[in-house]
This record gives C-alpha cells, structure tokens and sequence, in this order.
C-alpha cells in the first residue's frame, strides 16, 4: 500500500476520532444504501446503521490480510466486508427463531483477501468515487481563504457566470478568475491525495483521470460538478430510501 494508505490505517487502528469521522461521513451512506438494498426490507434502519458501523470497525482489522497482488479495490474490500457484516445478522436471526443457538463464524473467520472478489457494479463505484471527491472539496473548504473558496462555489458548483459573481461579491471579474484558479489549483491537489488515501490498485489513483479531471481547466472543472451534484443527488436519495 502507498504510505497515505498506511498511515491513514494506522490512525484507524489508533482509534483516532478524526479518522473514524472521516471514514464514516466518506463513505457510510454508500455502505448503508448497499445494506439497504441487499437486507430488501428485512433489516431496519437502526440496524443498517450498526452495521455500517461494524463494517468499517473491522476494516482496520481486516486490512493485515490484504494481498495488493489480487488487485482488490477499496470499494470491493469495503464491500465485501459490509456483505459478510449483514451474513452475520441474517445468520444470527435465523439461530434465533431456530432456537438452535448456532453461532455464526466471525468476521475474522470469513474475511481475507481472496474473498474480495465480489462484483461491484458500476454505480457503487460511482458513488464512492463521488465521496472522495465531496471529501476533498470539504479538505480544500478547511485549508482555504473563505472568500476564495466561496467564489469557486459559485462560479463551480453553482454554475455561476463571472460578472454576476462579480456583481454580487463586490469584486472584479479578474479577481474572481485568480480566486478559482487559486483554489482549482489546491483541489486538484487535494483530490490526488483523497484518492491516493482510499487506494489499494493503481486502478483507484488513476480515478480521478477516468472521470475526466486530467484534461483543462474547464474540463476539471466540468468533471467535479458532475461528481458534486451526482454524489449529492444520491445522498437525498438515500435520505429519502432509508
């Protein structure tokens, strides 16, 4: 793994909070909706909750058994792990209305590398992509002058022309071309490290590339809108559906 990676690990395994935060505002509703869909009813909301909660708990544990020359990616490794999370559940009710007492294997028992394999379609990836990029605009958020980064907003997000920003915020419109540029400049460099922290393949650090942010300035610009508004887009959804 690359030292981002590692490091990131090992804060996890420190039971760092900031780290855990992190990992659960990333990626928890991606992991939630997926237990959502495969529990088809059967496991409330409470309970997705705590095993989202235990599927990202044991990742760290899980991490020592990850062979990189398999090729799993993050989001397969999360996956997998959140499928044997709800086998669990699903294995303790039925002992439960059995009355039988069976006790399932642990998590430790059932996880390691070569049971990564499990297919991710393609929207998951879409969405835990999208968590990286929400991640690292928050990163830039912190790390920025608030005024620039607002104008980014606008101009980004928003989808706002230069002379109304200008118009609105007082300012000129080449201030307002220097301000998104200074922070296109940071998130670019921000995302790189998101994706870098998040990956286990080369496949996951050229994501950013796939999605189209390698390209020009507006083509980058283009490219973290589309995966802004989609990612926000599926958490109203998921808010909606849970």
């Amino acid at each position: 793994m690359n030292a981002l990676t590692t490091r990131f690990v090992r804060r996890l395994r420190a039971r760092d909070e900031s780290a855990w935060f992190e990992l659960w505002q990333d990626f928890g509703p991606a992991i939630r909706f997926q237990l959502h869909k495969w529990g088809r009813g059967r496991v409330g909301f409470e309970t997705v909750q705590d095993l989202t909660q235990d599927t990202l708990a044991e990742l760290s544990k899980c991490i020592d058994r990850y062979d990189p020359d398999r090729g799993a990616r993050f989001s397969t490794w999360l996956l997998s792990i959140a499928k044997h999370t709800l086998g669990d559940e699903m294995d303790r009710r039925n002992a439960k209305k059995r009355g039988s007492g069976i006790k399932p294997l642990l998590l430790d028992e059932r996880i390691d590398s070569k049971s990564a394999a499990l297919q991710v379609d393609e929207i998951f990836e879409q969405r835990m992509f999208g968590a990286k990029v929400c991640a690292a605009i928050r990163r830039t958020e912190t790390e920025v002058d608030f005024l620039h980064f607002q104008v980014w907003r606008m101009r980004v997000l928003d989808n706002k022309v230069g002379k109304e920003i200008s118009t609105q915020l007082g300012i000129s419109e080449p201030t307002v071309s220097r301000h998104v540029a200074k922070i296109r400049k940071h998130l670019k460099q921000t995302i790189m490290q998101v994706v870098i922290q998040y990956s286990f393949t080369s496949e996951e650090e050229g994501e950013p590339l796939t999605a189209g942010m390698g390209g020009s300035d507006s083509d980058f610009d283009a490219a973290v809108c589309e995966a802004y508004h989609q990612h926000q887009l599926f958490l109203e959804k998921e808010s909606a559906g849970l």
